[in-house]
């Protein structure tokens, strides 16, 4: 694709209206081409409008691979594995049916991480660090100040989320980051990744009950 030059991609998230799926706007001026407009030239061959849809969503590619993985190079791979992807899959594209081009490309991005997590937790496990004796403290005030629904959002926004969350399962992790971080609704995770809404449901209360219970484990 001959992407791999451009800048490092760092995960830093943006505002929440430019972090949400399906909720993100273009990020271009009104006198840019729209991505509908784009999408539609790299399918007749245009390579430099390909180019500027890569330029124009290529960070927001990269807040979302960063929510799972913290290694750049990671991060990387996801954001080239995801343009990849759309560019052979761009033909099929319909804002009709898939809402804006930023959420399509969310979507894909998402099941990307899920699925390299999925193929992590069939390898042998790497070593996670152990928590330090500040990020304990800061465990058990969350427990004790945080309420039921508030937990999960506290915890996952935090640096020791990586070392809780990376103990929990693929599904569990997914569903609590779109959940808590993206704020995502149960319709909006169902269309994002393939699930039903009960099995949303389902993995939700299995995600909250898994993190409290891994959270009560260090106190």
């Amino acid at each position: 694709m001959g992407h791999q030059d451009h800048d490092e991609i760092h995960p830093v998230p943006g505002p929440l209206e430019d972090s949400r799926l399906g909720r993100s706007s273009d990020g271009h001026s009104s006198t840019e081409p729209p991505d509908g407009e784009l999408a539609a030239a790299a399918c007749a061959g245009d390579e430099s409008a390909f180019e500027i849809l890569f330029e124009r969503h290529r960070r927001r590619v990269g807040i979302i691979a960063g929510r799972f993985f913290q290694k750049q190079e990671e991060i990387e791979d996801v954001v080239q594995e995801c343009f990849t992807k759309a560019y052979f899959a761009l033909a099929g594209f319909s804002d009709e049916r898939e809402g804006s081009l930023a959420a399509w490309l969310s979507r894909i991005a998402f099941n990307i991480c899920y699925d390299e997590l999925r193929k992590r937790r069939r390898r042998p496990e790497s070593g996670i660090g152990e928590l330090t004796a500040e990020e304990l403290q800061t465990v058990g005030r969350l427990c004790a100040e945080s309420s039921d629904e508030s937990i999960e959002s506290a915890t996952v926004s935090r640096d020791l989320a990586n070392k809780l969350l990376s103990r929990l399962s693929a599904e569990d992790r997914v569903v609590l980051v779109l959940l808590e971080v993206e704020g995502l609704s149960v319709a909006e995770i169902g269309k994002a990744m393939s699930w039903s809404s009960s099995k949303v449901k389902i993995r939700v209360f299995r995600a909250r009950s898994e993190l409290r219970r891994l959270l009560e484990k260090f106190l």
